[in-house]
């Protein structure tokens, strides 16, 4: 994980913000959207997991050539660059993300998945697009395509990525390893937006950390098993193992001061395997997010103090151990980027613009690209990610985009089982505002 700060230098639009709204909608020429709505559709109904996305990414693909850009597969495993270059001027940065989730899905759509897949550990799970990534990648490639339709109206080079593993935090860092800025022309600016259970034309912005940074920790606590009819000859870890999952949720309670808010979940909790019999060892992994790296470093060393009292006040015949995966840092938006974008997405005919007013404890990968270090050399990359609506307002009377944090939204949410978007026009507006964020860079 990245403690470096962002100290970026971003660049100055290019393009008035009227008149690239204007481009926008001129670029997604007629007879295209019906087209991109049943190419969402397919990528909808046969969903793959995390660095799984083999037929996703063949799909992709094609559609990158049709639009006339050079094409790489298998960068970073399953991810997919393509680049259009357009004479001299900038290079700009489109990312999508194309993974799914083990999710079953419950929607009554007509295209709704029945897909499984194989998670790393070799379980057999349903899988679900419960994210929207079927949706980003769809604009990613539409746009890709307006764009290079539209070259008259602009110049520099176009680099769409098509990233797998967002889920698991494994697919920015794969590609960035696997020479994303090395092989391929290093931008400028990266974009990138998330669609959420939102109006249609809303459009949701903010300056400076927009999402959390993430990581997850799986803690093994050690007993000594035995018969359960005779636990003082045993050291129990399930007895442990419970106080510690407890005991966590003082780090937020306790231990954080209110304006710099973390959130731990234990979202698993394995042990034994039949009712009279106390197992060796009990495994909880623990899902923590923050809104600084420095705070998220702070709650996992949190976490591992607690563990180790616990282990110690059971008589724990060894250490709990410890391992931390599916790291990412905050995503911290560049300051003029996004009120420039933000003064372009206005212009966009049917948009709403919004200020979210609190960062989101969700976590995203994409701030990967915009580290200094690291993963690549050089200087970092100004970036700007931004939401957007996916959910026809008619079928909502009266919700706001502030609905959607709210315990009784009557939208489903993002990872849940019943999570879906009104396809065309989310598609529509998906594309305008990367269209117009684009071009407005673009020589």
């Amino acid at each position: 994980m990245s403690t470096v700060p962002r100290t970026t230098s971003s660049p100055s639009p290019t393009v008035q913000p009227d008149k690239a709204a204007d481009l926008a909608a001129r670029a997604l020429h007629a007879g295209a959207t019906g087209r991109w709505v049943d190419f969402f559709r397919d990528l909808h109904a046969h969903p793959e997991l995390s660095m799984q996305e083999h037929r996703t990414a063949r799909r992709v693909s094609e559609a990158f050539r049709a639009a006339g850009l050079e094409v790489t597969e298998e960068v970073g495993t399953t991810g997919v660059v393509g680049v259009l270059r357009n004479g001299d001027g900038p290079v700009v940065m489109l990312r999508g993300d194309m993974d799914a989730l083990p999710i079953r899905e419950e929607t009554e759509l007509p295209y709704r998945s029945g897909a499984t897949g194989t998670l790393p550990s070799g379980r057999t799970v349903p899988v679900m697009h419960a994210c929207g990534h079927d949706m980003h990648v769809t604009c990613v490639a539409a746009t890709a395509e307006a764009l290079s339709r539209s070259r008259d109206a602009w110049a520099g080079t176009l680099l769409v990525v098509a990233q797998p593993g967002e889920e698991t935090f494994q697919g920015a860092a794969a590609m960035l390893a696997d020479g994303l800025f090395t092989r391929f022309p290093k931008p400028d600016v990266a974009l990138g937006q998330h669609v959420m259970p939102a109006p249609v034309g809303h459009v949701v912005h903010r300056s400076g950390t927009i999402m959390s940074a993430t990581a997850s920790i799986e803690v093994t606590i050690r007993g000594r098993g035995g018969h359960g009819s005779q636990p003082a000859s045993c050291v129990d870890p399930v007895t442990a193992a419970s106080y510690f999952v407890t005991r966590v949720q003082s780090v937020v309670s306790r231990e954080t001061p209110s304006f710099d808010p973390v959130i731990i979940t234990p979202g698993m909790f394995h042990a034994g395997s039949q009712a009279n019999v106390i197992p060796d060892d009990a495994v909880v992994t623990l899902n923590l997010r923050a809104m600084s790296d420095a705070s998220l470093e702070r709650a996992l060393t949190a976490v591992r103090r607690i563990a180790e009292a616990e282990s110690a006040a059971a008589g724990s015949p060894r250490s709990p151990e410890f391992a931390v995966f599916a790291e990412g840092p905050a995503t911290v938006n560049d300051e003029r980027l996004v009120e420039d974008l933000a003064t372009a997405h206005g212009t966009v005919p049917g948009t709403v613009v919004t200020r979210l007013p609190q960062p989101l404890m969700g976590s995203e990968d994409f701030s990967e690209y915009g580290l200094p270090g690291g993963r690549y050399d050089g200087e970092p990359v100004p970036y700007a990610y931004w939401l957007w609506g996916g959910v026809d307002p008619d079928r909502y009377p009266g919700f706001t985009p502030a609905d959607a944090q709210s315990a009784d939204s009557p939208v489903p949410g993002n990872h849940t089982s019943r999570f879906e978007l009104d396809a065309e026009p989310t598609l529509l507006a998906g594309n305008r505002l990367l269209t117009t964020a684009a071009l407005l860079h673009l020589a």
